[in-house]
């Protein structure tokens, strides 16, 4: 077919904005900016998502808080969200803007950054039309919704050229990173088993027959984006949608990937584990949510095992799992033949030999170094300085989903239930039953709130699929129309 360059340039044109119209952004040149950034310009960010209890927050103070990045806009479908931005921003002599939608960002050619902290159904979409859009990425954890959109998210930041980093700040704190590598430098023996926790009480959400009243003027088909436009049955529609599994991970997919990426980033792999399993549920709720709060769920390679905990309701019984660090609550614990090495939260680790002596202790840290890692690597074009780039955090949130595909494909099973991985494993066993007298402490009926036992998977780390055909299913979601996931 022939065109004249007249045809073929209305017909790209018409292409664009087509592509526009569908919520895709117009694709840039491999590590091409929107605009050259200098030696001496400051990074113009504009942040996507500052809900009332979110972590768009931490965001603005993170960009405020260097002086080489410039806050310039603010990005959210709620328009409480300007008023909530403003008080914050009250002594800031230059104000950002405004906008509802983040295709308005896309088009401004002078912003450099899109940071996000939306909800997760979110994370992987907007990041992805951000890097076409020729604009570097920071996005919360987990970086996706389902395990297919963190390989695609990270196969756009190579096509494209782009630095991405995942916003779990422990990659940044020296007193984590110190942490790591004395678990790496032997000192404990060979560490083949991490233990990822989060004791955590989480809040019933309610349970009602009726959709959540919408904050007044919210744009609730930007809200909903990539999932369905059905106003889902709760109290609240902020923040409670981390418990809903079309816009949330529940607490798996919430604090976890904090933990997973410190467990991961301790046993040193860069790949996913080969057979996972899930067990637990809403144990002790009787509320709209449909995600677990409290779960066991086993990650295993062929040379080293992660267990992740998560306990959602009161305790109790103070956990003794590493008497000598002290009360954990939301920790990381790495085993090795020798000692360990206790993490109790995102900035310093101690570590023991088995007859309790200190072998080290590290601390320091604060989540600003995580923006100043990530601005320093915009600034150099240079991804390697990332601490925690873009495939890492798509491994990391990756298990958290595995995880939730697992015990989403389980059956009822009474309470005592174990599953064969790792069967073997004393620490295994001994979270095992801690968990079970946790929930008879919190006098959990399974009867009632029903525990599940969830399908053991066999995962394929190079391809990223299981030989479950139903697991696969679950390892992506079906996009509404005009927020499909634009794959590579």
């Amino acid at each position: 077919m022939s065109l004249t360059r007249r045809d073929f340039v209305e017909h790209a044109l018409a292409l664009a904005a087509g592509s526009l119209a569908a919520g895709r952004a117009i694709a840039a040149e491999p590590g091409a900016s929107a605009r050259p950034v200098g030696p001496n310009d400051r990074i113009r960010v504009a942040v996507v998502g500052v809900g009332p209890t979110g972590r768009g927050f931490s965001h603005i103070g993170g960009w405020l808080g260097n002086p080489g990045a410039e806050l310039v806009a603010i990005c959210d479908c709620d328009p409480e969200a300007e008023g909530r931005v403003a008080k914050r921003l009250e002594k800031q002599t230059a104000k950002p803007r405004f906008e509802k939608d983040i295709r308005r960002l896309l088009e401004d050619k002078s912003i450099d950054v899109i940071s996000i902290a939306t909800p997760n159904h979110w994370h992987a979409l907007m990041a992805i039309w951000a890097m076409q859009a020729g604009k570097d990425v920071y996005v919360e954890k987990p970086c996706s919704h389902n395990v297919e959109e963190g390989r695609v998210t990270t196969q756009w930041a190579r096509k494209l050229g782009r630095i991405c980093q995942m916003g779990a700040q422990s990659r940044s704190m020296p007193g984590m990173r110190k942490a790591i590598e004395f678990v790496h430098s032997g000192a404990i023996g060979k560490v083949a088993l991490a233990h990822a926790l989060c004791y955590k009480r989480r809040k019933s959400i309610g349970l009602v027959d009726s959709p959540a009243p919408l904050p007044p003027g919210l744009d609730f088909d930007l809200w909903a984006g990539p999932a369905p436009a059905v106003v889902p049955h709760r109290e609240r529609l902020h923040y409670d949608w981390h418990w809903n599994r079309l816009t949330g991970n529940g607490d798996l997919g919430n604090q976890n990937p904090h933990e997973l990426d410190k467990a991961r980033w301790g046993l040193g792999k860069q790949a996913l584990p080969t057979r996972v399993v899930s067990l637990g549920g809403r144990l002790g709720y009787h509320d709209n949510g449909d995600t677990a709060n409290s779960q066991i769920t086993l990650f295993q390679w062929d040379d080293a095992t992660v267990i992740s905990e998560v306990r959602g309701l009161e305790l109790k019984t103070e956990p003794t799992i590493a008497r000598q660090a002290g009360p954990v609550a939301v920790a990381n614990i790495w085993w090795g033949t020798d000692g360990y090495v206790v993490a109790p939260n995102y900035n310093s680790g101690v570590a023991f030999d088995y007859d309790g002596k200190q072998l080290g202790k590290w601390s320091g840290g604060t989540d600003q170094l995580h923006y100043d890692n990530f601005l320093e690597a915009v600034r150099s074009r240079d991804r390697s300085r990332l601490h925690l780039d873009i495939e890492d955090g798509h491994l990391s949130s990756a298990m958290a989903h595995l995880g939730n595909v697992s015990w989403a494909l389980g059956e009822q099973a009474p309470l005592g239930t174990r599953p064969k991985l790792a069967a073997v494993e004393p620490r295994v066993a001994e979270t095992f039953a801690a968990f079970e007298a946790h929930l008879r402490d919190n006098a959990v009926d399974v009867a009632d709130t029903p525990y599940v036992l969830g399908r053991e998977l066999t995962i394929d780390p190079v391809a990223e699929r299981s030989s479950d055909r139903e697991a696969n299913a679950r390892f992506t979601r079906e996009y509404r129309k005009g927020y499909e996931l634009p794959r590579v």
